[in-house]
């Protein structure tokens, strides 16, 4: 179990106990290559002759592990083993459900380096940042515990407009929640909606992302380590077309939580998934997020902090930092200054606490990568980076971070969200131009600003149209949230609750009200 805590906004995690334990549980993990881990069904382990395979984005040849896969029938029966604990688990008081929820936070913990292990090698991120995912999913779990005991279960007396009368507002569960994750944050945003669809009274069917089915695999196996009962915590595997496509159509599935692009979420999903009658629908989508740098930025804070949202976790973050807006009487100084800072980036194996870039987490990616950089190279330029590593690293999905300035501001490059490490620069001439060409997006997630005049911090806040935002933020311009402390959510295109993951009114999301009224 971790002694101290690493977040987002840890630079190091500079421990030789840490670092010790973690060589430890990477060679225990490496001794289990080639596992085949089940899917759950009804609180029971399935095995499948078809299987997910996972492979080490560091090494694209090296099979980690299988997961079995479900089939369209297995969903259904995922789904009824759901419906069927219902009522039992709705019924169950809402102490005991935060309860279960807090003791799986603690075996998380527990298992924080075995967890991280397999978080490094199946998903390309380095230990501080693998470190920190874990160290999220178990404060998303205390933390919406605790939300339902300051809110005492949300149950709240209501004026009378007779003394004979009872009036009452209570929060009540939908039924069966299903949650669809992604690859890049495989147990926090696969764990934690699970966790307060759960903690609110649902019952729940999980489906990793085809590219991460060990770390959901492991995230069902906790649950059910923790206790929760035979039917109340379910994970289907395998491809979207078939298992996850199945899940979210299905008819007895009463609310989704699905984290993704904006074109699946909003335009595939959010469109169509309620039929007969309106049902929830938590879309967490993409961001296309700006950093805006006034003439009067500490210019050192504003490097770090786009350096860390940039390309930290090869930019394959929805918070991530695509685009940044500079004064023109600063922009070169800044370039030069972050570039700096990219090229002295050690780039490697995620595995090795001094590698700060690991490899792209996926295929795709990589491929994407440099398609854009031609664009980037035709229609721009290149300041730095701008190539796919050779050499030792020509094995994995290695790429340079890259920064772009001089394309236009309508250039694809510049609108659509890349998910890896490329930052464009564009400069303004004055902090209302800088102000417009950031909210000139359907997205709306994460937002940065760097200014010591305190006029220009108040205009940003007020105008800038994202769900979070950082001001003057070296540990993260545009990343870096917290439970508890910055709730993550977006406008626009890039969120459709309007409420924030980890804050104050996430756990509301998954309960709809009911009001009673009893005269006696």
């Amino acid at each position: 179990m971790l002694k101290f805590k690493v977040t987002y906004a840890s630079l190091t995690a500079d421990n030789q106990e840490l670092h010790a334990q973690l060589d430890k549980a990477f060679a225990e993990v490496k001794a289990k290559l080639g596992t085949t881990f089940p899917f759950y069904v009804g609180g029971k382990a399935r095995l499948s002759e078809q299987t997910s395979s996972s492979f080490n984005p560091a090494h694209s040849a090296t099979l980690l592990a299988k997961v079995s896969n479900a089939t369209p029938a297995d969903v259904n029966e995922a789904v009824a083993a759901a419906r069927k604990a219902y009522p039992k688990w709705r019924a169950t008081p809402w102490q005991e459900r935060a309860r279960l929820l807090e003791r799986a936070a603690e075996i998380i913990r527990e298992r924080s380096y075995e967890l991280t292990a397999w978080l490094v090698l199946e998903n390309g991120k380095n230990r501080v940042e693998a470190l920190g995912e874990i160290e999220e999913t178990a404060d998303l779990y205390d933390y919406y515990a605790q939300q339902m005991r300051a809110n005492d279960g949300f149950i709240r007396d209501m004026a009378r407009l007779s003394p004979n009368d009872t009036n009452t507002s209570v929060l009540r569960p939908y039924g069966v929640w299903a949650v669809v994750a992604p690859f890049n944050f495989p147990y926090a945003l696969l764990g934690a909606p699970m966790a307060a669809a759960l903690v609110t009274g649902n019952t729940v069917v999980g489906k990793p992302a085809s590219d991460t089915p060990i770390s959901g695999a492991l995230v069902a196996e906790i649950f059910h380590q923790a206790g929760f009962p035979d039917g109340t915590v379910n994970l289907v595997v395998g491809p979207g077309r078939s298992v996850g496509q199945t899940l979210i159509d299905h008819p007895d599935v009463d609310g989704v939580t699905f984290t993704g692009s904006y074109e699946i979420g909003f335009h595939q999903l959010f469109k169509n998934f309620s039929k007969k009658y309106p049902k929830p629908c938590i879309a967490e989508m993409g961001g296309k997020n700006p950093a805006v740098i006034s003439q009067h930025a500490d210019l050192e804070k504003a490097a770090q902090g786009v350096f860390r949202s940039a390309f930290g976790m090869g930019g394959q973050k929805c918070s991530a930092c695509s685009r940044v807006f500079v004064h023109e009487s600063v922009a070169d100084k800044f370039v030069q200054r972050l570039k700096e800072l990219a090229e002295a980036a050690v780039i490697g194996d995620p595995s090795d606490k001094q590698v700060f870039l690991g490899p792209v987490g996926v295929k795709s990616g990589y491929e994407d990568y440099q398609r854009y950089v031609d664009l980037a190279r035709k229609d721009g330029k290149i300041e730095s980076g701008g190539q796919v590593c050779g050499g030792d690293l020509s094995g994995g999905y290695f790429v340079k971070p890259t920064i772009v300035t001089g394309l236009p501001s309508d250039h694809e490059l510049m609108r659509q969200e890349m998910f890896l490490p490329i930052v464009c620069v564009e400069k303004f001439s004055t902090l209302h131009e800088g102000l417009n060409k950031a909210n000139n997006t359907d997205l709306g997630l994460t937002a940065g600003f760097f200014s010591e005049k305190e006029s220009e911090v108040e205009e940003f806040l007020d105008r800038i149209e994202a769900g979070v935002v950082y001001v003057n933020r070296p540990a993260g311009a545009t990343t870096g949230a917290w439970p508890g402390v910055q709730p993550f959510g977006g406008w626009k295109g890039s969120g459709s609750s309007g409420k924030n993951i980890g804050g104050l009114y996430t756990v509301q999301c998954y309960m709809r009200e009911q009001s009673r009224t009893v005269t006696r």
